[in-house]
């Protein structure tokens, strides 16, 4: 589905007229149905990968190499041709959703706008199938989240209303630009699980870009793990996780949170649960 090959990206300062190696000759390959992981600290390389594939590189910018998305060279791609692509065969979820959406339009009209066949249906359909891309995200509500402004509705509510959106074009793929990073643990959980649900249902390639080594283990099937704009392996997570090649991807595996470093013993669960207080007794208490 997406061949890159010596990928490589130069920045011109328009002041001295320095240039700047952004990204090293970097070459991977995604198949259809195949979610890649971009993992790295920040600054390694990952969104500006993402932004090459998408041809919104920085002004002055020099792209070298090769991006081929189902056959088609994005890099020589025209503008038309361009837009059209962007429209019909990649979709973007940006890290911070409310981005995403004109604070000024209710979500109803941000999905009608971006469906490939908007132009062509009634109304009414394209609010019903509006209707219907908040249902497959999860969203029951749906006559009063497409009615709602962005500011009206939860950071994970707006995250899935732009993965709805991203689906209502049937792309071929999935750019995720750290989707979660701005969401709690447990709406962090359900996004990623939309996510993955949503790709293998519609067949969907996706590359997730996250500095969430497990988080993207949960996601993809393999992961390339990058620094200073150099990709230093790519491998499945069990490869990465157990049999890391570099010693910074050593580094980033020890660098994960722990909730009970080895050795440490993990409290029994059933004492720790006969431990807390009977939360019949408190019923009136919480609910005052």
């Amino acid at each position: 589905m997406l061949t890159i090959e010596n990928l490589v990206l130069t920045v011109t300062d328009p002041e001295t007229g320095a240039e700047t190696e952004i990204l090293h000759g970097n070459s991977f390959a995604l198949a259809q149905g195949e979610a890649l992981g971009l993992v790295g600290e920040s600054g390694s390389g990952k969104s500006m990968t993402l932004k090459c594939i998408l041809g919104i590189e920085p002004s002055g910018a020099r792209v070298e190499g090769r991006i081929e998305l189902d056959g088609t060279d994005l890099l020589a791609a025209g503008g038309e041709q361009l837009r059209k692509i962007r429209a019909n065969d990649l979709a973007l979820i940006a890290q911070n959703p409310h981005g995403a959406l004109n604070p000024v339009l209710p979500v109803g009209r941000f999905l009608v706008e971006g469906m490939s066949d908007a132009r062509t249906m009634s109304r009414a359909d394209a609010q019903a199938k509006a209707a219907d891309l908040l249902r497959q995200v999860g969203i029951t509500d749906t006559e009063r989240v497409l009615a709602s402004y962005p500011h009206q509705l939860s950071g994970g509510m707006l995250q899935r209303v732009v993965i709805a959106g991203a689906i209502s074009g049937e792309p071929k793929l999935l750019l995720a630009d750290e989707p979660t990073t701005a969401l709690d643990v447990t709406t962090q959980a359900e996004v990623v699980a939309i996510l993955d649900e949503m790709r293998r249902e519609h067949g969907l390639s996706m590359i997730f870009v996250t500095h969430d080594l497990d988080l993207a283990a949960a996601v993809c099937d393999r992961l390339a793990v990058m620094k200073d704009g150099e990709i230093l392996e790519i491998g499945t997570p069990d490869d990465i996780r157990d049999h890391p090649e570099t010693e910074y991807t050593r580094a980033l595996m020890a660098a994960r949170p722990l909730l009970y470093p080895a050795g440490h013993p993990v409290p029994d669960a059933g004492a720790h649960a006969a431990s807390r207080p009977d939360s019949s007794a408190n019923t009136e208490e919480a609910g005052a």
